[in-house]
Order: C-alpha cells, then sequence, then structure tokens
C-alpha cells in the first residue's frame, strides 16, 4: 500500500526535515535623509577596475583643470607683449577661467546624471580641445578671454564628472581613500605646469601651451575610451525629464549637512587659492626667491600636500573622514598663525616656507573627506551634487581671493591675514559638520 514502506520504515531511516538555512544579517548604515541608493547596473565590476588602475585614468582627467590654470602663468608677459596690454589685464583670462569653470560644473552635472557619464565627459572633452586651440588664435584680450571661457566650460563637464564615477564604483571609506588617491596622482599637476609651461614656450611660443593642453585631452579621451569605459557600463543615465534637473538642484541645496561641508570646502579652499593668487609676491619679492627656487618651493609645497594626502588614505582605514576634519581644519588654522607670526615678527623669513608647507598640506586631508562626505548622500545625483560642491568651492574661492588682490596691496601680512579670515570660518563649521556626520552614522 502506498506509504506502508514509509510506516514500517525504523525512526533512523526517516528523511531528515528540510529546514531553511537562515540568511546572514546584512548590516547596513541608517537611512538618512537625501541619501539615495544607485542602480546596481551603475556600479563598475570590482573585479575589473581596481583603485591602482582607475585613479591615474580619472586623475589624468581631473588635471586638466590645473594645468589650464598653471601652465601658462609663465607665459603672461609674452602674451601681453602680443596682445598689447598691461600684464595685470593678462590675469583677466585666469578669473574667466576660474567663473567659467564653475558653471560649467553646474551644467554638466545634471546632464551626466541624466545622460550619464561617458557622453558628458566626451562631450565636455571636445569642447576643452576646440577652446584649446581657438586660444591660439586669439589677436585681443576679448577674444582670448572668451577663448578662454570655452576652454574652461568643456573642462568644467570633464571635472565634474570625476567625482560622480568614484560615487558609482565606490561606497563608504573606499570613496574616500579613492578620492586620495586620485588628489595624490593629481598633484603632480600643478607641481610641474609652470615648469612644463615655461619648455614649452622656449620651444613654441606661448602658443605652444595651448596646443599641448588640445593634445593632452586628446590623449585622456583615449585612454577613458580604450582603458576605462569599456569595462563600465555606458547606460548610467536617468530617464528623467530635463525639468527634472532644477527639482535635482533643489534637492542637494535643501540638504542642511551638504551644504554645511560645501560651505566648509569653499573656505578651506580659499586658503589655498589666496596663497596661489599671491605666491609670487610672498616668495619672489617679500622672501627674494629667483624664477628657479619659486619653481622648487612651489613643487615643494605641492608634494606636502600629496604627503599628506597618502598619509589620509592611509588613516581611512581606521578613521571616518569626519574624525579626520575634526584635526586637519584646525591644523590649518594653527598654521597660518604661525605664518602670521613670522611675518610680523623679527623671525627669519625663510621660515615662511615650512609654515606654508605645512598650510597647504593640509589640503591634501580637507578635500578628499569633504568629497566624500558630500557624495555618501547622493549616489543617483551624484552629477548634481559634484556640481554643486565644485561650482561654490571655485567660484567662492575666486572672490574671496578676488577681494584679497584687492586689500593686500603690497603687505605681507594683509596676505595671511586674509588667509586668517578664511582659516577662522572652516575651524567654526568643522564642528558642527563633524557632529552631524557623526549622528548620521558610518559613510554608505
Amino acid at each position: 500500500m502506498p506509504g506502508s514502506a514509509r510506516r514500517s520504515a525504523s525512526p533512523g531511516c526517516w528523511p531528515a526535515p528540510r529546514r531553511r538555512t537562515p540568511r546572514p544579517c546584512r548590516l547596513s548604515s541608517p537611512r538618512i535623509p537625501g541619501r539615495l541608493a544607485a542602480p546596481k547596473s551603475a556600479r563598475y565590476p570590482e573585479s575589473a577596475l581596481t583603485h591602482l588602475r582607475i585613479a591615474p585614468l580619472l586623475a589624468l582627467a581631473v588635471a586638466l583643470v590645473p594645468f589650464a590654470l598653471d601652465a601658462y602663468l609663465p607665459a603672461f608677459p609674452d602674451i601681453a607683449r602680443d596682445l598689447g596690454v598691461p600684464i595685470n589685464e593678462v590675469g583677466l583670462t585666469l578669473s574667466v577661467y576660474v567663473f567659467v569653470l564653475a558653471a560649467g560644473q553646474l551644467v554638466g552635472g545634471p546632464l551626466s546624471d541624466r545622460f550619464g557619464r561617458r557622453p558628458v565627459v566626451f562631450a565636455g572633452l571636445a569642447v576643452f580641445i576646440i577652446g584649446s586651440l581657438m586660444v591660439t588664435t586669439a589677436t585681443s584680450l576679448p577674444a582670448m578671454m572668451g577663448w578662454r571661457a570655452l576652454q574652461a566650460f568643456g573642462g568644467g563637464w570633464v571635472a565634474v564628472s570625476v567625482p560622480a564615477i568614484v560615487r558609482d564604483q565606490t561606497s563608504g571609506r573606499e570613496t574616500a581613500r579613492l578620492f586620495s588617491l586620485i588628489s595624490l596622482i593629481m598633484f603632480i599637476a600643478p607641481a610641474i605646469a609652470p615648469t612644463v609651461g615655461t619648455a614649452l614656450m622656449a620651444v613654441l611660443g606661448w602658443h605652444g601651451i595651448f596646443e599641448f593642453l588640445a593634445l593632452y585631452a586628446m590623449l585622456v579621451a583615449v585612454l577613458l575610451q580604450t582603458l576605462l569605459f569599456p569595462r563600465a557600463p555606458v547606460g548610467t543615465g536617468r530617464r528623467e525629464p530635463l525639468a527634472a534637473l532644477v527639482t535635482n538642484y533643489r534637492h542637494v541645496l535643501g540638504h542642511g549637512t551638504v551644504m554645511m561641508l560645501v560651505a566648509l570646502q569653499a573656505v578651506a579652499f580659499s586658503v589655498l587659492l589666496i596663497y596661489l593668487t599671491h605666491a609670487p609676491f610672498l616668495l619672489q619679492n617679500w622672501l627674494g626667491l629667483d624664477n628657479r627656487a619659486f619653481s622648487m618651493v612651489f613643487a615643494v609645497n605641492v608634494a606636502a600636500m600629496a604627503g599628506v594626502s597618502l598619509l589620509n588614505r592611509r588613516l581611512l582605514h581606521r578613521l571616518e573622514p569626519y574624525q579626520i576634519l575634526r584635526v586637519s581644519v584646525p591644523l590649518q588654522l594653527t598654521a597660518v598663525l604661525a605664518l602670521l607670526a613670522i611675518i610680523v615678527t623679527d623671525a627669519p623669513r625663510w621660515l615662511v616656507i615650512p609654515g606654508l608647507m605645512a598650510l597647504i598640506g593640509t589640503m591634501g586631508a580637507i578635500a578628499p573627506n569633504v568629497q566624500a562626505s558630500v557624495m555618501q548622500f547622493f549616489r543617483e545625483l551624484g552629477g548634481t551634487a559634484a556640481a554643486v560642491l565644485g561650482a561654490v568651492q571655485f567660484a567662492g574661492g575666486g572672490v574671496l581671493s578676488a577681494l584679497s588682490a584687492l586689500i593686500v596691496q603690497g603687505h605681507a601680512e594683509r596676505v595671511a591675514l586674509a588667509m586668517l579670515a578664511c582659516a577662522c570660518a572652516a575651524s567654526l563649521l568643522v564642528w558642527p559638520v563633524a557632529a552631524r556626520l557623526r549622528q548620521a552614522g558610518p559613510v554608505a
């Protein structure tokens, strides 16, 4: 009879009952208003793209910005002579570049969320190449300013896409570590840009600097096309109406913690930008360095920032970004105070060099951790968040550095006082920001 064998079986022969194996509990960070999860398709395969592979590619892309800012600085006298304008008016091409770079990021960021990172990056590179080549045809200052604006607009699209790609690729402390590694590599650009510009100018004239920038952008396009994007999903855009881009900005701008982080980055970065604005006066006029020594000190300061960035990458294995910010921002303030004391007292003037190293070096810990803290709240809107951060950083820093140029007027102590004002603002912001990030929990 059916089932008789089953009834006559000994108890030890009964089949073992099927039990469900409990799934392991998956721990996740607390849900925070404004923190968005990315679709799985937006992540790059971890086995295909390691940090050591992706960081150099993204660093080469974002290095377009410092190269275009610093490489042509030695050519200011030649440009002024060719265009028939005073040398100080050539500086307007730098100001235009900074402000349009901010505008380009505001446009490019939401577009990268809407259409994907790849088309925005390549469109930005194309515009940058065209602008660089057209600068070489300029015969007047307004024409050069216009083509520099076009160059900056394309560069903004490229620059804003890099943090969004990092956020697509990583999460948590890994985001801050990757930002640190990218910064470590990217710092090579401002260190060598004036030297490269001087060498190109000696052979090809100042036009050769912008021809080099165009070739550099072409190389970046080839490397990204062959080494990065074939291993990354192309369709990372979000299918939504263009009108939603305004809503996305409202979502980012309405996030209190993020906007405090953006303000912190802007004032801390302004300390660096004020130094860059007045470095020729401070190091050459006040300290008395020649061109060669100036370039060496400039490179040493960049090396200090790179070293701190490497240290920051190691610390992130044990510490959260907000914990590092609570130390690095007050250290920036301490370094500014030391620099001011050296300038206003009878201390040996050469002491400003280690003071500047400490001051500039702190940005190697501040910038990556602020970027990672901002990007943790927005995965799907990574481009928009990066646009707000980058635009406020460059526009705000440009305004503050321009104001400092009006008040310095040949006084070294006023340079330090302008830095001090920004460093104090950063130190006042870092404590409430760190408290909010601590309450939010570990970065996601």
